[in-house]
């Protein structure tokens, strides 16, 4: 009716119910679940599906890593025939989510990058950028303070100029999804509407032509 694009879905639910973790009818039942959104995405036309590997979806052991992998890799088919990718988001430090990645075709997997995760990781983006920028495939742009919470755009310890800079310069050309923090008195559009001219100054100032 609007003519709205939605251009990628991040799976929360993945990350609350991670069939990884499970054994038996319960991880089959979420394996299905998990199909049925694919093919929904690929009837409703979007073309990412981010899998938070964070909190409660957290890889644990090498099983789970296996059973994941495996499980996408049996993807492949059906996500190139609709053109779809798979971006994961995760907590792993630079070097093992490098090591990860690259157990996928970039044809149709990549990562999916939260700024502000990082930051409250404290990891040092020029590291990021130079093991795996070229598999970022999606960014989520939030603020949080190290080894804290998120709050908003720019006053956290995210380094917005020095990301968007990196961003531009591997020749980035996806989407920014603005996860600010909430606002705290019911004003949500002006919040929006703030957030969009900080995101959108950081886009004018560091593009790269």
């Amino acid at each position: 009716k609007n003519k709205i694009e939605i251009q990628s879905l991040t799976g929360d639910c993945f990350m609350e119910f991670p069939f990884w973790k499970f054994d038996g009818e319960r991880e089959q039942k979420l394996k299905k679940d998990f199909d049925l959104i694919l093919e929904s995405c690929a009837a409703l036309g979007i073309k990412i599906i981010v899998i938070p590997l964070v909190d409660n979806g957290r890889i644990e052991s090498n099983l789970q890593e296996k059973k994941l992998v495996d499980f996408c890799l049996e993807k492949i088919y059906f996500l190139k025939n609709n053109k779809i990718k798979i971006a994961f988001e995760s907590d792993f430090c630079p070097t093992k989510l490098s090591a990860f990645i690259r157990l996928f075709p970039h044809s149709n997997f990549g990562v999916n990058y939260d700024i502000g995760n990082s930051a409250s990781l404290g990891f040092d983006p020029e590291e990021e950028f130079g093991l795996y920028g070229k598999r970022i495939i999606n960014v989520h742009v939030k603020d949080r303070i190290k080894n804290g919470n998120t709050v908003p755009l720019g006053h956290g310890d995210a380094d917005f100029p020095l990301i968007f800079k990196l961003l531009f310069k591997i020749g980035y050309k996806g989407n920014f999804i603005i996860q600010g923090a909430r606002c705290s008195n019911n004003n949500h559009s002006g919040i929006l509407e703030k957030y969009f001219k900080y995101v959108y100054k950081l886009i004018e100032d560091n593009f790269i032509e």
